[in-house]
């Protein structure tokens, strides 16, 4: 739940080059000559290129302000802790009570921060409107809790969009007794997006015009060659399919490297953050996607990276070449460079428009080289959900040029009409909640699923969806698709990461079955660009309502064409494999566009707690949900 505070961000300036865009100026990061600002005493003078102050310890004192920064050329306001952007890195002992006072010097906007993953209690989770009241400007809150985790984390602000506009931090918690895994240095490894623009009119450009970052619509061109190829039935049965959903397959990500700038601890691709090894170390790098809407892929050419911790806890080492990052989430990996100086951390977005990259180094200022960002995917029916033709759909689509369609064109021409039957009756509103919206969106497991999806036949959605304006599609077939590692990834020559790779080393804590399932759809209409589950958003919808102490299991359906990061607060979901299995512990999970995965959660944190898409605009524009954990 975000507060409606004006931001304070004067108009956004003239539209720069793209290229200062996707790389930044060479020294961006806080503007500290600037005219007319003043950073406070205690602000953060680190060389940009080794990243934020680390403040350790159990008593912190956190100062929101306002601070100008210059990543692309124009200085423009940043919401910053203790003048630092990123905030500082909070390093924390596991079994430590931390105290924290939180102080708001923002002229006019109330602020928050919430501590993503930390488990603690309700009134101490930072979410306006749900846990507390917010921190109005002038006053102060105090943060106070025990530890009972290690690992990688973050904290970021719940109010309205000031997480984009600059007020993140990493958090690192250090373990009470050794982990199943050593290393000799470390280093976080924070990705961000930056823009220059008013987040707030950000916002307001999606909802006129969502798909205004998207510059690779098929081309009459386009058309024409495909004909060519494919054939005239196939080529039209293809733009039919997706022309009836209202979308096309190059909508990959609402906001790409057109507006954003992207940052590696704070620092433009240009400008090169850097970290120091030696040769034959073990480097254990804690990697945070912080980013407002962004997904990342993730690879260091010429090293292996073995993950060893997901979302802060420790899960059976596995190596490979590339992981994708969703919002939110977090991996800590080991590498053991040798045999050369520097090697490039390199992290593209989903939808190939530009990367954020650093250099790991034996010293400062050494370079290695900047790998190609890969070719631009495209989606298939088959990634939708209304495939069932094999393989996802993608494998065709590593080509350059036009031949990376050829990929979508089979997928959609061997699906014909079949997708028109997903395209959602837009007509009048279905304000009836058919029973399930005021239990929270529950849906009874067994009557949705026994004919559905799991049983080899059609998904069943819930009666709200139905000729809902706020809808603009559903999934057929959806599966849990564990072992995909995602559009753009597959058969790209790279190990790649995939969720079926995780497996906690710490087994399930709780060990009963689950008592109850609830299944809730991600929705949404592209154009609208409005997102909620099961097509009731936010403001409209009843609390999903638990009872302390129950173990239930959570089914999310993914409805949509987008991939998204779910992260409910307050308690862990411990992700499930397609037999029902637990695989591994999480706090965010990632559903992709036409899958079906489940989690089991234990109840025992009472209190009211926030349940939502972790894409920022997708969460203010509908996508969350209250839960609440009764006695």
């Amino acid at each position: 739940m975000h507060d409606h505070s004006p931001p304070p961000f004067p108009e956004a300036p003239a539209t720069l080059s793209r290229r200062r865009f996707v790389q930044g100026l060479a020294l961006g990061g806080l503007a500290l000559g600037t005219a007319g600002w003043r950073l406070p005493a205690h602000a953060a003078s680190a060389d940009a290129r080794t990243g934020p102050q680390v403040l350790s310890g159990t008593e912190f004192d956190l100062a929101i302000g306002t601070s100008p920064v210059n990543f692309t050329g124009r200085t423009r306001p940043a919401i910053t802790v203790n003048g630092s952007l990123p905030a500082p890195i909070l390093r924390w002992r596991q079994g430590d009570t931390v105290t924290l006072r939180v102080s708001n010097h923002l002229p006019d906007a109330m602020t928050s921060i919430h501590w993503h993953g930390i488990i603690l209690p309700a009134n101490m989770d930072g979410v306006p409107g749900l846990s507390f009241d917010g921190i109005h400007p002038g006053e102060s809150y105090l943060y106070r809790f025990r530890l009972g985790q290690s690992g990688s984390y973050w904290y970021h602000s719940h109010s309205l969009f000031q997480e984009q506009a600059g007020l993140y931090g990493a958090i690192i918690v250090d373990p009470a007794e050794p982990l199943p895994y050593r290393w000799d240095r470390e280093h976080v490894v924070l990705l961000s997006d930056w823009t220059d623009m008013d987040p707030d009119r950000l916002f307001r450009r999606l909802k006129k015009y969502a798909e205004y970052d998207n510059y690779y619509k098929p081309t009459v061109g386009d058309f024409i060659r495909d004909v060519r190829t494919q054939g005239w039935a196939a080529t039209v049965a293809d733009r039919r399919a997706w022309g009836q959903m209202r979308m096309t397959p190059t909508d990959l990500s609402d906001v790409n490297a057109h507006t954003y700038t992207y940052l590696m601890n704070g620092t433009t691709p240009a400008a090169n953050w850097t970290g120091l090894f030696r040769s034959g170390e073990k480097v254990l790098l804690r990697f945070i996607n912080a980013g407002a809407m962004t997904y990342f892929d993730v690879r260091i050419p010429g090293l292996k990276m073995t993950v060893v911790a997901a979302d802060g806890l420790p899960v059976h080492p596995v190596t490979v070449d590339e992981f994708r990052i969703g919002a939110a989430e977090t991996y800590d990996v080991i590498v053991e460079p040798s045999g050369q100086d520097a090697y490039t951390i390199f992290a593209q977005d989903m939808g190939r428009t530009g990367y954020a990259r650093g250099t790991l180094a034996v010293q400062g200022g050494l370079e290695a080289s900047i790998p190609a960002v890969d070719p631009r995917p495209l989606l298939t029916m088959d990634d939708m959900g209304h495939g069932g033709h094999g393989a996802h759909g993608d494998h065709a689509m590593h080509g350059s040029g036009h031949d990376a369609h050829a990929g979508h064109r089979a997928s959609a021409a061997s699906t014909g009409d079949h997708a028109s039957h997903a395209s959602n009756d837009t007509g009048d509103a279905h304000t009836g909640h058919s029973g399930h919206a005021m239990a929270g969106g529950e849906h009874d497991h067994a009557a949705m699923s026994g004919h559905g999806a799991e049983s080899g036949g059609m998904q069943a959605h819930p009666a709200s969806e139905t000729r809902n304006p706020l809808v603009d599609m559903q999934t057929m077939t959806p599966t849990p698709r564990l072992d995909d590692p995602g559009i753009g990834l597959r058969d790209n020559g790279r190990r790649v990461l995939t969720y079926a790779d995780l497996a906690s080393i710490a087994p399930d804590e709780d060990g009963r079955d689950p008592g109850r399932t609830v299944e809730l759809h991600l929705t949404g209409h592209m154009e609208k660009f409005a997102w909620s589950f099961d097509g009731i958003p936010f403001a409209s919808a009843e609390p999903l309502r638990l009872n302390y102490g129950e173990r239930m299991r959570i089914v999310l359906v993914n409805d949509t064409m987008m991939t998204h990061p779910i992260h409910l607060h307050g308690v862990w979901s411990d992700l499930e494999d397609a037999d029902g299995n637990f695989m591994v512990r999480k706090h965010t999970v990632d559903v992709a566009p036409g899958s079906r995965r489940s989690f089991r959660v234990r109840a025992d944190a009472l209190g009211r707690w926030a349940f939502h898409c972790h894409l920022l605009y997708h969460m203010e524009a509908g996508m969350m949900r209250e839960v609440r954990i009764d006695a």
